[in-house]
């Protein structure tokens, strides 16, 4: 433990520890951020603890603090890893404070032997924040720790997030490029190295080694008037002892990346308050040399050893998901993850894998169905492929998935009228008791002329209870069906965290809902509602022998490639090659009609534990914007999908609009994928797709005719954002270009550059 432990221990000088709700007056003057300050209070709840800055003292301490440690709180991400970092926002003495919250997991074995026997790592944070502000050394203000009570917790630790700064990898990336004068012209080079290295020094004066001083922890604040002025972050590396020597002191400076041996003098120099010797220049050199071999070796082992860990190690979720029930069995692990709006399965993948090895003859049944069909699909695939374009499509089936927003109904209304897109798809769950919400919107959404369908998902306790899953059915069914004519039977039924283990499960919950709402005249059914690419559990189901089971439209989630672009492929298909099987499947399949839809689609966004779909398969919002309209348009313009729905409106980590913490539409934002999908409507809707033309390699062009007599063309290329542009030649000069969002771009004459966001090319009715 470092030396300035004891002065953030509950009960220790300078703190007073107590019990809520009692609490001391809030300070009304924050102090400067490089002044160390008080400690202020120490926090103790039945299942938290932790110390709390008097610089920060809100009304009610106990709410602020869960309010503040759920990510639900995050304003935007920062940092997604082993740790999770977002920006939250904090009320104190009538204003609004930006803080960062870096929450450390505990999970693990080796976290909770730290906990036991040395400390956190919000609490060392906390601690070393203390001490490099006391040897005036700047840091973010430290406000909060929060640590859970139980041993395998998370912590928390809070401090103010700073505005305008940059890290330092940038400028030195730019620098070894010999471009940071151009992309960095309001900051020195050489004083900020100086600067690093006089901070450097104070820290090891006071006895405190970094142990972390990347260039990713060094955050650098541009000053006109003065050197920049410098932030150090991510403390709980640190230590303090006494005073280090100089081969300690060079060995916390070498993982800069600083690779220009004029880079490491000027360092050194700064350090040293005078240019360095010979020998401690060498001496740093070869630590800074050791330090990158290291990496360099430990880099191509990276892979294969993070693989490794991924299959054989436990799945760790998301610190705010509730544990497994008591009790449960291995079938039954699933809790709701109210961040990203689905359940989450805790059964290990040797659990799951011994519940498939159990059911194995029905698995085997089902294998022998896709067996039997197989040679028809695929003559069918083959047969539709080949029909690609041959005759013109009517676009008209751009969808929209939502849920209601009880706390801002207006809002969501808003937004839908100004998307304009007027198929909506509404998803009820039907182990909620109370449908009052979606009755409401689905009844002023049908008032306005829109037309509505509905997805009714299962989760694992309406497949235990067969009979809670009819009462719920027939109750929604005498709701809704006069709202709508078109039910989705299931939600991806080859997910074992929607319920479903075996295919019979879902046969029987669709049998009870079909009998339940065809007693309505005029319904339709969906079904099977399979996610991802994975057409032979569809296939299985659409052929199984069972009196009864037909669905009158196929429909899929059929997500494609989160982790790119919808035009890469798959086992050798890309969309329109998925689309094309899913067809296929239908119009051979002895359980259903040959209509397809896409009920559920989207890319996760980068947005922590709201996303769903994990960090390695999320993408930046103008990337997932891009990825949507060229999904509708490969979907709906290949005449095999009747229609394609996004999921959905309003969400945190995947929706088109980002609610605000309070689940307030007006005060959050509309990401891009907004303006681009309400666009790609206004554009297209009534337009005929007449096929695509000749382009490049590596770009797309799709021909419409318009109903006012005019013609466009959507032009993309198919990389992602980071691919250089593609040229391509039109058949003359559009009369008007816009871009993916409806800005008007300057004319360019019949030779256009094509990117990865859409454009179109408009010319004036004939």
């Amino acid at each position: 433990m470092s030396s300035s432990s004891s002065a953030a221990q509950p009960g220790a000088p300078g703190t007073r520890e107590f019990h809520l709700p009692d609490q001391h007056s809030p300070d009304q003057h924050s102090p400067d951020q490089t002044s160390p300050g008080p400690h202020g209070d120490s926090l103790h709840t039945t299942d938290l603890r932790g110390e709390v800055s008097a610089a920060w003292q809100p009304a009610d301490l106990e709410a602020e603090v869960r309010r503040i440690i759920d990510p639900a709180a995050a304003k935007q991400s920062l940092h997604w890893g082993r740790n999770y970092l977002y920006r939250a926002e904090l009320s104190h003495a009538g204003e609004t404070i930006s803080v960062a919250v870096k929450q450390f997991r505990g999970d693990r074995l080796r976290e909770r032997w730290r906990r036991r026997w040395r400390s956190t790592k919000a609490r060392l944070s906390w601690e070393m924040a203390q001490a490099f502000r006391a040897a005036g050394v700047d840091t973010p203000e430290p406000l909060l720790l929060i640590e859970s009570q139980a041993p395998g917790g998370p912590a928390f630790y809070i401090c103010r997030h700073l505005e305008g700064v940059t890290e330092a990898r940038y400028l030195l990336r730019a620098a070894a490029a010999g471009r940071a004068a151009e992309e960095f012209p309001e900051i020195d080079l050489a004083s900020f190295l100086e600067t690093l290295g006089a901070t450097a020094r104070k820290l090891h004066d006071a006895g405190i080694l970094h142990r972390d001083l990347s260039v990713g922890n060094v955050l650098i604040e541009p000053r006109s008037d003065a050197a920049p002025r410098l932030w150090l972050v991510d403390l709980n590396r640190a230590r303090q002892g006494s005073k280090p020597g100089q081969f300690a002191r060079l060995r916390d400076l070498c993982r800069l990346a600083l690779f220009r041996r004029e880079d490491r003098a000027r360092l050194l120099h700064g350090y040293f308050g005078a240019p360095p010797s010979p020998v401690a220049l060498r001496k740093y050199g070869a630590l800074h040399h050791l330090f990158q071999l290291r990496h360099r070796v430990k880099a191509p082992l990276a892979p294969l050893r993070k693989g490794l860990a991924g299959k054989l190690a436990r799945r760790r979720p998301h610190a705010h998901i509730p544990a497994a029930p008591t009790g449960a069995s291995t079938r039954d692990k699933v809790v709701w993850d109210y961040l990203s709006d689905q359940p989450h399965q805790h059964a290990t993948r040797a659990e799951k894998a011994a519940i498939r090895l159990s059911d194995l003859r029905g698995h085997l049944e089902e294998a022998r169905t896709i067996a039997a069909v197989l040679p028809r699909v695929w003559k069918r695939h083959r047969e539709l492929t080949a029909a690609l374009h041959r005759q013109p499509v009517t676009w008209s089936g751009m969808g929209l998935c939502l849920r209601p927003q009880p706390k801002d109904p207006e809002g969501l209304l808003a937004a839908v009228e100004q998307l304009g897109v007027r198929k909506l798809l509404l998803r009820l769950h039907p182990w909620q008791e109370e449908h009052d919400d979606e009755e409401e919107l689905a009844r002023e959404l049908v008032s306005r002329g829109y037309e509505l369908a509905f997805a009714l998902p299962q989760n694992r306790d309406l497949v235990r209870d067969p009979k809670r899953w009819r009462a719920s059915i027939t109750q929604l069914g005498e709701r809704f069906a006069p709202l709508g004519r078109h039910f989705q039977i299931g939600q991806a039924i080859n997910r074992s965290k929607w319920g479903i283990w075996r295919a019979q499960e879902y046969v029987d919950l669709y049998l009870a809902a079909a009998e339940q709402l065809r007693q309505h005249p005029g319904v339709e059914l969906l079904g099977p509602a399979v996610i991802d690419f994975e057409h032979h559990t569809a296939a299985s189901v659409l052929n199984l022998r069972r009196s009864g089971l037909h669905f009158d439209i196929v429909s899929a989630l059929l997500y494609v490639d989160r982790r790119g672009a919808p035009e890469n492929r798959q086992a050798g298909f890309d969309t329109v090659g998925k689309a094309t099987l899913l067809k296929a499947i239908a119009e051979t399949s002895r359980n259903a009609g040959p209509r397809c839809w896409i009920t559920e689609f989207n890319w996760p966004l980068w947005e922590g534990p709201h996303s769903p779909a994990g960090k390695k398969v999320s993408v930046d919002e103008e990337t997932a914007a891009d990825y949507t309209v060229r999904y509708f348009l490969l979907t709906l313009a290949c005449g095999l999908i009747e229609r394609a729905y996004f999921w959905q409106l309003a969400a945190r980590g995947y929706g088109l609009l980002a609610p605000s913490e309070e689940g307030i539409l007006e005060a959050g934002r509309k990401r891009p994928a907004f303006a681009a999908i309400a666009t790609l409507h206004r554009e297209l809707e009534g337009a005929t797709c007449e096929g695509p033309i000749a382009a490049p390699e590596g770009a797309r062009l799709l021909r419409f005719t318009r109903p006012d007599g005019g013609e466009t063309l959507v032009g993309w290329t198919t990389g992602d954002r980071s691919h250089p542009p593609v040229t391509v030649t039109l058949p003359s000069t559009p009369r008007t270009l816009l871009d993916r969002d409806g800005k008007q771009l300057a004319a360019a004459g019949a030779h256009v550059q094509l990117r990865s966001s859409p454009t179109y090319f408009r010319w004036k009715t004939v």
